[in-house]
């Protein structure tokens, strides 16, 4: 009787062993279950996509952007000039060890499928060559757009999390839009709105006292000869090219 007593008592101390254990797990589950739809984790969260609170349009206060400087996918030094430029500079932060990231690298490799307006540039920010693996940023790095590994740009922007994307209007140096998304359409298609509820290229084109009608004239012939927003031969100020230095 006595050992009947002592095994059940030993069976029910086990159990509650296991029930705590449980419970520890269940709370930890719960956690990062908080933290992923809360921003914290972006390794398979889907993110939506939203502008920061307090980001005014271009002209009235927005927060400015800088050039971008770092190394390329080879290891050499190279800035890439986002300021006093006639376009926009759409900045994705990506990694290489990022599950989310991998969707936007891939979309990347296909340029013209992008849907990218002419007047946006895309530019990829890695960081540095010591925090992430300079080989498969190599194989990751889309052929058509210049890819940078730069910490001090991420810090520069204060680049939450990645995949992040900053949208930088070139003439006036403002951030105009940024936030973090799970798919590459989601960042089109809100950047695209943005553009158009702000008449970002209508201010753009009306610089100078020019009507627009004749502004958009001018655009479609310069585009014709070849010509594209950001082009050298359309400004003579000296803004930060695109160099890599020896």
């Amino acid at each position: 009787m006595v050992a009947a007593v002592v095994a059940l008592s030993a069976a029910v101390a086990l159990l509650a062993v296991l029930v705590a254990a449980l419970l520890r797990s269940h709370a930890e589950i719960l956690r990062q279950l908080h933290d992923i739809t809360h921003g914290r984790s972006t390794a398979d969260a889907e993110f939506e996509v939203r502008t920061r609170a307090g980001v005014p349009t271009p002209g009235e206060g927005a927060p400015s952007a800088s050039d971008i400087v770092g190394v390329d996918v080879a290891g050499d030094a190279i800035a890439v000039g986002v300021l006093r430029r006639e376009h926009l500079t759409l900045l994705a932060f990506l990694s290489s060890g990022c599950l989310t990231c991998r969707t936007f690298w891939d979309a990347f490799a296909s340029p013209a499928d992008l849907g990218l307006r002419r007047d946006v540039r895309l530019v990829v920010v890695t960081k540095d060559p010591d925090q992430e693996s300079p080989a498969e940023i190599a194989s990751l790095a889309p052929p058509s757009a210049p890819t940078v590994m730069s910490s001090s740009a991420w810090d520069d922007f204060g680049v939450p999390v990645a995949p992040y994307f900053v949208l930088v209007d070139g003439p006036s140096g403002a951030v105009i839009g940024e936030g973090a998304s799970a798919g590459w359409a989601q960042v089109r298609d809100l950047m695209n709105r943005a553009l158009a509820d702000t008449d970002v290229l209508d201010g753009m084109r009306t610089r100078g006292g020019r009507s627009g009608s004749r502004d958009r004239d001018a655009d479609i012939e310069l585009l014709d000869a070849g010509i594209t927003p950001g082009d050298p031969m359309l400004h003579h100020d000296e803004p930060i090219e695109d160099v890599e230095v020896e």
